[in-house]
C-alpha cells in the first residue's frame, strides 16, 4: 500500500463543532453569520462525506467527496484537525480589484483544514455569508519521511495520477437551469428530469427565497473543467473530472447562496477564491470598445462601411470623441483565419493595423487584434505577441481555441499569461473555457463568450435569452455577448455577416450592454446608428469602468432583469431588460446618496415591441431624484429601459 507524507501544515482557523462515534469525527463550519453549515465526517462506507444547510434547512444532503490513488478510491478511517485553535475566528478581508463590479470587496470567511486517515488527504472547507467552497490536495508519504518528489518517482513510490470523487446530492427536486454553450440555456428543469451530462455554471432555485449556484474556482493550469452528470430520477449532480497527478489541488467546488438570484450576479465568490495577482495591472483598461466585424457592409448616406483603414478611422474617431476605450479588429485581417500560411505579424493588413494603432494611440483610443487558433498554433506565440506589444496594441481577440476540455484550458492559461507578460487584454471566443474567477489573478482577462453573442445567434436569441444568460452565464463572470446593435428597423441589412433581423428594441439594446457585466463592453454598430439617438448614447457614453459599485435591483431568471452600476465619475446608471411578455417595474432608489439628483429616463414607447416596432423610445430629463424617490416605467415586449442619475 502507499503511504502518504504531509509535506505542509496549516493552521487552523475554525473549530466550531466535534463529534465522536465510532472513530467517526463530525466537524461543523458554519458562515460568520451562522446561517450557512458546513458539516463533516467519515460514513459507514469510510468515504468523506459532507452536508449543507442553509438558514436550518439541509440543501445539499450528505454527499461523497474525495479522491482515488492510481484507480483505487481511498478510504479513511478518522479525520484529524490541523493546528491547535479551536475556537470561532473568522478570516477578514479586503479586496481592491483592477476592476470589476464594485471598487472594493469586503467580508469574512470561517476556513477549516483536515486531514483524513490512512492515505492522507487535505481537505480544505471555507464557509463565506454567500456560500461554501471545499477542494482536496493529495499529500504524499514514503516509509523515511524525509525523500523528496523526485527520489520517490524514481523509487515507485510515486503514485502515477489521482482524479476526483465528488457529488452533490440535492435535499429536494430542485429546479435548475445550465450553461448550454452557444444555444439558448437549459432550464428551468427539474433535477430529476436531467438525465446525462449538464455543463456548468448550475443555477438553482431551492425556495422562493433560496437561489443557489454549483460552479468551480481556481482552476489549475492543467486541470479539467468541470462537467456534471446525473441520472434519470436523481437528484444528485455528480462531477465528472480527469486524472491529474503532481499531487496538485482540485479545483475548489463551490455552491454560492443568495435569497434572489441577483445575489448571485452580484458576488464575487469565484474571485476570492483565485490567488491575488502578481505585478502590476495597472495599465489594463476596462470600458466600451467598437467592433469592425457587424460594421462590414453597413451603408449610412452613400458610404459602406468595411474592414478596411478607412473605415476604422471613423469608427476611432467617433470613440474618441464619446470617451469609449477602443477598437477591436476582427478575424481576416492577416489573411484567412483558418488557412495556415496566414501570418500574424505579416499577413494582408498588416501594415494598415500598424498605421491604425498608431493613429488610435495618438487619440487616446487603444486596438485590440484578433488572432485565431490556427495562427496561434501554427506561428510561435509568443513572438507573435511580442510584436503586437511593439506595435502598441492593447488586447487580443483569441477565436476558435482547438483541443478537449484540458487542452483548452492550459492553453487558455498559457496565452493569458503571455499577454499579461506583452501587457495585452484578452478575450476568449468560440466555446471559450468556462470563467472561473480567474480576473483577479490576470487581470487582462477582461471577458469571454461564455454564452451565445447576440449577433452571432439571431436564429436561437431571443429575450429571454438574454435575461436567462444574464442570471446563469454572468454568474460564472464576465462574458462577452456583444449587446448594442441598432439597426433594428424589420427585414435584412447590407451587413455581410449574418444580416438576419435583431428581436430587440433600441433601449433594450443598450440596457443590455450596462446590463452585462465584462471588462469590455464589445458593442457591434456604426458611430451613425449611435448618433441617431442622442439621449441612449449619452447612456451608453456614461458607461465608464471602472464600476464603484453594481447591485441587481430586481429580476426573475428567463423574466427580467434591473441592475445598476456606478460609473468611476460617480454617477448611476440603471439598465432594465425584459423578455417577450410587456411588464410595468417600480425602481426604488435608496441606493443613491445623500442629497438631490437629475435623472434622465429612455423607455420604450407606447408602440414599440421587439416583433413589429424596435426603433421606436422616448425620453424625459431633468427629473429631480433623491433616495426616497422612485421611478416607474413600462417595458414594451422584448424592450428596456436606460435611466442616468447624475
Amino acid at each position: 500500500m502507499k503511504r502518504i507524507l504531509l509535506l505542509a501544515a496549516f493552521a487552523v482557523s475554525t473549530f466550531l463543532c466535534q463529534i465522536s462515534a465510532e472513530s467517526k469525527i463530525l466537524y461543523q463550519v458554519k458562515s460568520p453569520d451562522k446561517q450557512i453549515v458546513f458539516s463533516l465526517k467519515v460514513d459507514d462506507e469510510q468515504k468523506l462525506a459532507y452536508r449543507i444547510s442553509v438558514r436550518g434547512n439541509v440543501v445539499v444532503d450528505w454527499s461523497h467527496t474525495g479522491l482515488s490513488i492510481d484507480d483505487k478510491e481511498m478510504k479513511f478511517t478518522t479525520l484529524k484537525p490541523l493546528g491547535h485553535l479551536f475556537g470561532s475566528t473568522k478570516i477578514k478581508y479586503k479586496w481592491t480589484p483592477v476592476w470589476g463590479k464594485r471598487s472594493v470587496v469586503k467580508g469574512s470567511y470561517s476556513d477549516r483544514m483536515v486531514m483524513c486517515y490512512p492515505g492522507y488527504v487535505l481537505f480544505e472547507v471555507r464557509v463565506y455569508n454567500e456560500g461554501v467552497a471545499f477542494r482536496c490536495t493529495p499529500q504524499i508519504i514514503t516509509a523515511s519521511s524525509v525523500e523528496t518528489y523526485s527520489e520517490q518517482k524514481a523509487s515507485g513510490m510515486y503514485p502515477e495520477k489521482y482524479r476526483e470523487h465528488t457529488d452533490f446530492n440535492f435535499a429536494d427536486d430542485y429546479t435548475a437551469w445550465y450553461y448550454n454553450g452557444e444555444r439558448h440555456n437549459i432550464g428551468p428543469e427539474k433535477l430529476s428530469d436531467a438525465g446525462g451530462e449538464r455543463l456548468p455554471i448550475m443555477v438553482i432555485k431551492a425556495a422562493d427565497d433560496l437561489y443557489l449556484a454549483l460552479h468551480e474556482a481556481d482552476l489549475g493550469a492543467d486541470g479539467c473543467p468541470m462537467r456534471l452528470h446525473s441520472e434519470q430520477g436523481s437528484t444528485k449532480m455528480s462531477v465528472l473530472t480527469e486524472d491529474f497527478a503532481e499531487g496538485k489541488p482540485t479545483a475548489w467546488r463551490v455552491l454560492m447562496v443568495g435569497r434572489t438570484p441577483g445575489d448571485l450576479v452580484d458576488s464575487h465568490l469565484l474571485e476570492l477564491l483565485n490567488p491575488e495577482p502578481e505585478g502590476d495591472f495597472s495599465w489594463v483598461r476596462p470600458g466600451v470598445y467598437l467592433w469592425d466585424w457587424r460594421i462590414d457592409g453597413a451603408v449610412w448616406e452613400g458610404y459602406r462601411y468595411g474592414m478596411n483603414y478607412d473605415s476604422w478611422t471613423r469608427m476611432i474617431d467617433f470613440a474618441a470623441e464619446q470617451g469609449f476605450q477602443g477598437l477591436v479588429l476582427d478575424a481576416n485581417w492577416y489573411g484567412p483565419e483558418f488557412e495556415k500560411d496566414s501570418d500574424p505579424t505579416k499577413g494582408d493588413k498588416a501594415r494598415d493595423v500598424q498605421r491604425i494603432i498608431k493613429y488610435g494611440k495618438d487619440k487616446g483610443v487603444g486596438v485590440w487584434l484578433y488572432l485565431n487558433d490556427v495562427a496561434g498554433t501554427n506561428y510561435p506565440i509568443e513572438e507573435t505577441l511580442a510584436q503586437y506589444e511593439e506595435w502598441g496594441a492593447s488586447g487580443v481577440k483569441y477565436g476558435f481555441m482547438n483541443g478537449n476540455p484540458q487542452e483548452k484550458n492550459r492553453k487558455t492559461q498559457e496565452i493569458t499569461a503571455l499577454c499579461a507578460k506583452h501587457h495585452l487584454m484578452v478575450d476568449y471566443h468560440d466555446y471559450p473555457v468556462h470563467p472561473f474567477g480567474q480576473m483577479r489573478t490576470w487581470p487582462n482577462a477582461v471577458t469571454r463568450e461564455y454564452c451565445k453573442a447576440q449577433l452571432d445567434g439571431r436564429q436561437i436569441f431571443q429575450p429571454k435569452t438574454f435575461v436567462t444568460s444574464a442570471f446563469v452565464n454572468m454568474v460564472a463572470g464576465p462574458i462577452d455577448q456583444n449587446n448594442g446593435f441598432l439597426e433594428l428597423h424589420q427585414g435584412r441589412t447590407t451587413r455581410k455577416d449574418n444580416n438576419q433581423e435583431v428581436p430587440s428594441t433600441v433601449t433594450g439594446e443598450i440596457a443590455r450592454t450596462l446590463i452585462t457585466w465584462s471588462g469590455a463592453t464589445v458593442i457591434p454598430d456604426i458611430p451613425e446608428y449611435y448618433q441617431k439617438y442622442p439621449s441612449l448614447l449619452e447612456f451608453l457614453s456614461a458607461e465608464k469602468q471602472p464600476w464603484k459599485e453594481s447591485i441587481t435591483l430586481a429580476g426573475e431568471i428567463g423574466e427580467y432583469i434591473v441592475m445598476a452600476r456606478q460609473n468611476k465619475d460617480g454617477d448611476w446608471l440603471i439598465g432594465a431588460a425584459t423578455n417577450e411578455d410587456e411588464r410595468e417595474i417600480e425602481i426604488p432608489l435608496s441606493f443613491l446618496g445623500k442629497g438631490k439628483f437629475t435623472a434622465t429616463v429612455n423607455t420604450d414607447a407606447d408602440d414599440t415591441h421587439y416583433r413589429t416596432n424596435r426603433e421606436t423610445y422616448q425620453t424625459v430629463s431633468g427629473i429631480s431624484v433623491t433616495r426616497k424617490s422612485t421611478i416607474k416605467i413600462r417595458l414594451a415586449p422584448g424592450g428596456g429601459a436606460c435611466i442616468l442619475i447624475k
